[in-house]
């Protein structure tokens, strides 16, 4: 099957003008699901770059689970910049080194230019009638998402149903903990990122419902038509920012600080705005943010400061080896 969501065949994409007459060069190393969003944003970036600089610029993408992603950047991987879809994978970065510690400070918003919302892709006519994430817990209800030890997109996955279920039941965490635990125990199959898991929806036709980003479930419904995918939004969900970063260790090695910083700052323009509005992510630009407001459902929004205290909480209680999301896996 043709689609937009599936024109990338290689984890690495090389994107823009031709590497013989390029005198910059990027290599952006980002979230599983994001690469149709990059194809859209490089060029237009790179024909701005020339416009203002005179300069050309060559733009590679690499594409996996955003934790592993990390890793890889840890090991080696000469990223210039991440445009990652969790915070604390660029913590990671920053605890290694490789980024300033004040890297939510260099640009707005929390370094986050736009955001989403974990919602669901249900099956046509929405067969098992789910509506929200207590349908995820029902006996004979199949969710599909990735592991959220590897997958980023997944961790959010967790988080909202945690936070969804402290709100409902009053803020016990033990009743909280054996509802995460039912919804995790009904995901017949846990792929490492984004990306596998809407194959393993779309394609191998396992399961009742896609859990993923808003803007994902968007995207697959178009490129999926032809299967009739309804896209569901719960009463309640997690913002999820996507966060963004020089990687400095790199781009003073690489000679990139200009082009690496000018952009990230470009993602924040009403002209990549609109791109990644067009993709269905939801933007910080109020006149873009305003354009598409009719084609964005109201949900009600928690984020992890609100809900959990804090990233440094989560990773603490619910991310470290032998915390709370290790304890319900394995009690599930």
């Amino acid at each position: 099957m043709k689609s937009r969501f599936f024109l990338a065949t290689a984890l690495v994409a090389t994107l823009g003008t031709s590497p013989a007459f390029a005198q910059d060069k990027l290599l952006n190393v980002s979230y599983d699901v994001a690469r149709e969003l990059f194809e859209a944003l490089n060029p237009v970036f790179a024909a701005h770059w020339q416009e203002t600089t005179g300069r050309t610029v060559t733009i590679d993408q690499s594409h996996g689970g955003s934790s592993a992603q990390a890793r890889a950047i840890l090991e080696g991987l000469p990223a210039d910049v991440v445009t990652f879809n969790q915070e604390t994978d660029i913590d990671v970065l920053a605890n290694g080194g490789l980024v300033d510690t004040n890297w939510r400070e260099a640009l707005p918003n929390g370094a986050s230019p736009w955001y989403s919302l974990p919602a669901f892709l249900v099956r046509e006519g929405n067969p098992k009638g789910i509506e929200d994430w207590d349908d995820l817990a029902r006996e004979g209800v199949q969710p599909i998402f990735p592991n959220p030890k590897t997958s980023g997109n997944a961790r959010y996955t967790y988080l909202a149903a945690y936070a969804y279920a402290l709100a409902t039941n009053g803020g016990d965490d033990a009743a909280a903990q054996e509802f995460v635990g039912k919804i995790l125990a009904n995901v017949p199959v846990f792929d490492t990122g984004g990306r596998a898991a809407t194959q393993t929806f779309a394609e191998r036709g396992i399961g009742d419902v896609l859990v993923t980003f808003e803007a994902e479930t968007a995207g697959i419904a178009e490129s999926y038509a032809d299967q009739g995918f309804v896209r569901v939004t719960p009463s309640r969900s997690l913002f999820a920012a996507f966060p963004v970063a020089a990687v400095s260790a790199n781009t003073e090695r690489n000679g990139t600080i200009e082009v690496a910083n000018a952009y990230l700052e470009w993602l924040y323009s009403p002209e990549a705005q609109r791109i990644v509005a067009e993709y269905h992510y939801r933007v910080n630009d109020p006149e873009v943010a305003a354009e598409f407001a009719d084609q964005l459902p109201q949900v009600e929004l928690v984020t992890v400061d609100d809900a959990f205290g804090g990233w440094a909480n989560v990773n603490a209680e619910h991310l470290s080896d032998g915390g709370i999301l290790d304890q319900v896996f394995v009690n599930r």
